[in-house]
Protein backbone atom coordinates (compact mmCIF):
# COMPACT_ATOMS: atom_id res chain seq x y z
CA UNK A 1 0.00 0.00 0.00
CA UNK A 2 1.66 3.37 -1.37
CA UNK A 3 0.77 6.73 -0.09
CA UNK A 4 -1.07 7.44 -3.00
CA UNK A 5 -3.47 4.42 -2.26
CA UNK A 6 -4.09 6.44 1.81
CA UNK A 7 -4.76 9.32 0.02
CA UNK A 8 -7.63 8.23 -2.58
CA UNK A 9 -8.99 5.59 -0.02
CA UNK A 10 -9.33 8.60 3.09
CA UNK A 11 -9.99 11.40 0.88
CA UNK A 12 -10.98 10.86 -2.59
CA UNK A 13 -14.07 8.31 -1.60
CA UNK A 14 -15.59 10.51 0.83
CA UNK A 15 -17.19 12.76 -1.91
CA UNK A 16 -21.52 12.26 -1.84
CA UNK A 17 -23.17 12.51 -4.79
CA UNK A 18 -24.80 16.33 -5.94
CA UNK A 19 -28.14 16.60 -5.65
CA UNK A 20 -29.99 19.21 -7.87
CA UNK A 21 -32.79 19.17 -5.94
CA UNK A 22 -31.23 19.52 -2.99
CA UNK A 23 -29.09 22.37 -3.89
CA UNK A 24 -32.14 24.29 -5.49
CA UNK A 25 -34.19 23.77 -2.10
CA UNK A 26 -31.62 25.41 -0.19
CA UNK A 27 -31.29 28.29 -2.73
CA UNK A 28 -34.84 28.70 -2.77
CA UNK A 29 -35.24 28.92 1.15
CA UNK A 30 -31.49 31.23 1.34
CA UNK A 31 -33.53 33.75 -1.22
CA UNK A 32 -36.65 33.71 1.20
CA UNK A 33 -34.56 34.19 4.13
CA UNK A 34 -32.81 36.82 2.51
CA UNK A 35 -36.16 38.30 1.50
CA UNK A 36 -36.75 38.69 5.07
CA UNK A 37 -33.40 40.08 6.45
CA UNK A 38 -34.30 42.60 4.11
CA UNK A 39 -37.46 43.44 5.50
CA UNK A 40 -35.85 43.66 8.87
CA UNK A 41 -32.76 45.42 8.19
CA UNK A 42 -34.88 48.72 6.21
CA UNK A 43 -38.18 48.79 8.92
CA UNK A 44 -34.78 48.60 11.88
CA UNK A 45 -32.45 51.51 9.99
CA UNK A 46 -31.80 54.18 12.14
CA UNK A 47 -28.84 56.17 10.73
CA UNK A 48 -28.91 58.46 9.06
CA UNK A 49 -28.10 57.41 5.10
CA UNK A 50 -30.10 54.53 4.37
CA UNK A 51 -27.92 52.10 1.89
CA UNK A 52 -29.82 49.96 -0.56
CA UNK A 53 -27.31 48.44 -1.77
CA UNK A 54 -25.34 47.27 1.46
CA UNK A 55 -29.27 45.52 1.96
CA UNK A 56 -29.40 44.45 -1.12
CA UNK A 57 -25.38 42.79 -0.22
CA UNK A 58 -27.06 40.77 2.41
CA UNK A 59 -29.06 38.76 0.51
CA UNK A 60 -26.09 38.06 -1.72
CA UNK A 61 -24.04 36.87 1.37
CA UNK A 62 -26.66 34.89 2.32
CA UNK A 63 -26.90 32.91 -1.48
CA UNK A 64 -23.02 32.88 -1.87
CA UNK A 65 -22.80 31.45 1.73
CA UNK A 66 -25.24 28.48 0.71
CA UNK A 67 -24.06 27.96 -2.38
CA UNK A 68 -20.11 27.81 -0.86
CA UNK A 69 -21.18 25.64 2.07
CA UNK A 70 -23.63 23.25 -0.27
CA UNK A 71 -20.61 22.92 -2.78
CA UNK A 72 -18.26 22.58 0.81
CA UNK A 73 -20.50 19.64 2.25
CA UNK A 74 -20.14 17.31 -0.81
CA UNK A 75 -16.31 17.15 -0.63
CA UNK A 76 -13.69 17.23 2.21
CA UNK A 77 -10.67 17.94 -0.55
CA UNK A 78 -12.61 20.87 -1.39
CA UNK A 79 -13.53 22.27 2.14
CA UNK A 80 -9.94 22.22 2.83
CA UNK A 81 -9.04 24.53 -0.44
CA UNK A 82 -11.72 26.74 0.74
CA UNK A 83 -10.52 27.29 4.04
CA UNK A 84 -7.23 27.90 2.80
CA UNK A 85 -8.48 30.29 0.35
CA UNK A 86 -10.99 32.05 3.12
CA UNK A 87 -7.92 32.97 5.39
CA UNK A 88 -6.33 35.17 3.08
CA UNK A 89 -9.30 37.37 2.42
CA UNK A 90 -9.53 40.27 4.03
CA UNK A 91 -12.46 42.89 3.96
CA UNK A 92 -11.38 46.38 4.30
CA UNK A 93 -14.34 48.22 4.20
CA UNK A 94 -15.44 49.62 8.11
CA UNK A 95 -18.32 48.60 9.72
CA UNK A 96 -19.70 51.77 10.78
CA UNK A 97 -23.09 50.56 12.45
CA UNK A 98 -22.58 47.59 14.74
CA UNK A 99 -26.18 46.65 13.93
CA UNK A 100 -24.95 46.43 10.36
CA UNK A 101 -22.11 43.64 11.99
CA UNK A 102 -25.58 41.90 13.57
CA UNK A 103 -26.91 41.53 10.24
CA UNK A 104 -23.93 40.65 8.38
CA UNK A 105 -23.41 37.52 10.67
CA UNK A 106 -27.41 37.18 10.69
CA UNK A 107 -27.30 36.49 6.53
CA UNK A 108 -23.70 34.31 6.72
CA UNK A 109 -25.09 32.10 9.64
CA UNK A 110 -28.40 31.60 7.45
CA UNK A 111 -26.31 30.99 4.61
CA UNK A 112 -24.56 28.39 6.44
CA UNK A 113 -27.21 26.43 7.47
CA UNK A 114 -29.09 26.63 4.46
CA UNK A 115 -25.58 25.27 2.73
CA UNK A 116 -25.98 22.75 5.00
CA UNK A 117 -29.07 21.59 4.71
CA UNK A 118 -30.47 22.46 8.99
CA UNK A 119 -33.73 24.29 6.75
CA UNK A 120 -35.75 23.87 9.91
CA UNK A 121 -33.01 25.37 12.49
CA UNK A 122 -32.70 28.13 9.48
CA UNK A 123 -36.52 28.56 9.28
CA UNK A 124 -37.09 28.53 12.85
CA UNK A 125 -34.37 30.87 13.87
CA UNK A 126 -35.01 33.56 11.22
CA UNK A 127 -38.74 34.76 12.41
CA UNK A 128 -37.13 34.79 16.13
CA UNK A 129 -33.79 36.93 15.23
CA UNK A 130 -36.15 39.17 12.62
CA UNK A 131 -39.23 39.84 15.64
CA UNK A 132 -36.21 40.27 17.93
CA UNK A 133 -35.13 42.57 15.94
CA UNK A 134 -37.64 44.74 15.46
CA UNK A 135 -38.52 44.84 19.03
CA UNK A 136 -35.38 46.68 20.01
CA UNK A 137 -35.55 48.95 17.46
CA UNK A 138 -38.92 49.83 17.78
CA UNK A 139 -38.21 50.31 21.36
CA UNK A 140 -35.32 52.32 20.37
CA UNK A 141 -37.15 54.50 18.76
CA UNK A 142 -39.77 55.06 21.72
CA UNK A 143 -36.28 56.23 23.91
CA UNK A 144 -35.26 58.45 21.46
CA UNK A 145 -37.82 60.65 19.36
Amino acid sequence: MTFNDVFKSSFLDSFSSFSLLDTALSLGAAFVIGLFIFYVYQKTYSGVLYSRSFNVSLVAILLVTTLVICGVTSNVVLSLGMVGALSIVRFRTAVKDPMDLVFLFWAIAEGILCGASQLPLALLGCPILGNFLLVIANHQQKDNP
